[in-house]
């Protein structure tokens, strides 16, 4: 009998719920239902609006019914690091705090007086990001500590929906990496790091692996929606599903792109040497416990974000006709300067590092994305011959995956900077990635590698070669 499952991706500007089953071999995906995301100021904080986001998970259940689909598993991931503490009565103890709230300006310094920059990342392989979870711990620490005192629960965004259709607590593998608090050898909670940083280890629950079926949904919710389904745990950090569904090409480098662009490889231990620690590339876990050795980088945010200070008048895809006309202008900024992650805007902050850095500034909306477009793919650039550096070998093939796939003067730019061969899909990774994981946990595919073989049959992906215009 076929199974139907409902991945719920949720990301920092919309949240989907997704149909996913097999038909003839191939794997078909179905939206059902769209929302917004977005982060909004309480008091002073920047947060996300968790229940809303909850409520939206359950309109796109009814709506399943609606449409007389009966989904047999759902899984939820979002993006990384965020989280609540919920009491000893298991309510929230603070609103879902966003990582570009500045909250955490000057943790990271002061962690390293109390635990080495180089000791914690031998521990955890994770790379040095302001807002890392261990961070805004340290930050409610040292200023809120009576919430860490009632914390009873650590649970991130992913595992608070689990834990709202469930009734049951856990924390996931993929997500709980991204803390910088998990050890990447034993992949448990680093109770030293906790125990000097002062902060409950008795707040972490069980960390479970992608494929868990963590249980049924609770009464209450079996009596709201009409019926029943499994809930199953996805690789909940998105970047780990959207990997799962990279095609199966030897010798590749993935760039999950959207908000953020993930560049790396899929590897079988995690490389905490000095030089990945110099290069501030991370060991985020992944499926079947492999590790995601790769970087963040700034991603489509510096698009998204100009996009909304011209006054939303310029689609993504006018954006890059306005940056073709715009060929004969050349600058780039480090992308992953702080000033570019959250600024009043994103354009004045791209004219200033212009100017200090004495480079033409940018003065049309092409210029602009010019810029953006350029400098990302410099970035990528960058993080490749880093790669190739540490791993001691060439690679050849570059796999774009996620939503920024689709901007096909981006993926030229990679292919020519690079000087590799550029395969771009599939659009929705993060939802396939999702799906096929519910799938192998209810016994439908077997495993990753025929998971693989399944999304490289299913959906399109385009090829470009350096300095060469698009081909199928």
């Amino acid at each position: 009998m076929q199974k139907y499952s409902i991945a719920v991706d949720i990301g920092a500007s919309s949240g989907r719920l997704i149909l996913g089953y097999l038909e003839d071999g191939r794997l078909k995906l179905d939206e059902i239902h769209r929302f917004e995301n977005k982060i909004v100021k309480k008091r002073d904080s920047f947060c996300w609006v968790v229940d809303k986001l909850f409520q939206e998970i359950k309109n796109g259940l009814k709506k399943c019914k609606e449409l007389g689909i009966k989904p047999d598993s759902i899984g939820i991931d979002t993006w990384a690091v965020d989280f609540l503490l919920l009491d000893e009565k298991d309510q929230p103890l603070t609103n879902a705090v966003s990582y570009r709230d500045p909250r955490t300006d000057g943790m990271m310094e002061a962690v390293f007086k109390l635990f080495s920059k180089e000791r914690l990342y031998l521990e955890t392989g994770i790379q040095f990001q302001k807002f890392n979870t261990i961070y805004q711990l340290f930050s409610i620490k040292k200023n809120n500590p009576e919430i860490l005192e009632k914390a009873k629960s650590f649970l991130m965004i992913p595992d608070y929906f689990n834990y709202l259709l469930t009734g049951k607590k856990a924390n996931e593998y993929t997500n709980a990496t991204s803390t910088q608090l998990v050890n990447a050898f034993t992949k448990h909670w680093d109770h030293q790091i906790l125990d000097v940083l002062g902060i409950n280890k008795e707040m972490f629950h069980e960390i479970k692996a992608p494929k868990t079926i963590l249980g049924t949904l609770t009464e209450n919710l079996v009596s709201e929606l009409g019926f029943d389904l499994q809930v199953i745990l996805p690789a909940t950090h998105d970047t780990g599903s959207a990997v799962i569904a990279v095609p199966e090409e030897a010798e590749s480098i993935y760039i999950s792109s959207g908000t953020w662009s993930l560049i790396g490889v899929e590897n079988y231990f995690p490389i905490c040497v000095t030089k990945a620690l110099d290069y501030n590339f991370t060991n985020e876990g992944g499926i079947d416990y492999q590790y995601r050795f790769l970087k963040n980088i700034m991603g489509l945010w510096m698009i998204q974000e100009v996009k909304r200070n011209y006054n939303d008048e310029y689609s993504f895809a006018q954006f890059v006709d306005l940056a073709r006309v715009a060929g004969d202008y050349k600058a780039t900024v480090n992308v992953n300067d702080d000033r570019f992650l959250k600024p009043d805007s994103m354009i004045e902050a791209i004219m200033n590092y212009c100017i200090e850095t004495q480079q033409p500034v940018p003065s049309t909306p092409g210029e602009v994305a010019k810029c953006v477009f350029d400098s990302l793919a410099a970035s990528y650039q960058e993080a490749v011959a880093e790669i190739e550096e540490i791993f001691e070998k060439k690679f050849t093939k570059i796999n774009v995956i996620g939503g920024g796939c689709q901007n096909e003067m981006l993926n030229q730019l990679i292919a020519d900077v690079t000087h590799k061969e550029v395969y771009a899909g599939p659009v929705e990774a993060t939802a396939i990635g999702n799906i096929a994981a519910q799938l192998m946990a209810l016994g439908e595919i077997n495993d990753i590698k025929e998971a693989r073989s399944i999304i490289k049959e299913s959906f399109e992906v385009k090829k470009y070669l350096p300095a060469q215009q698009v081909i199928s």
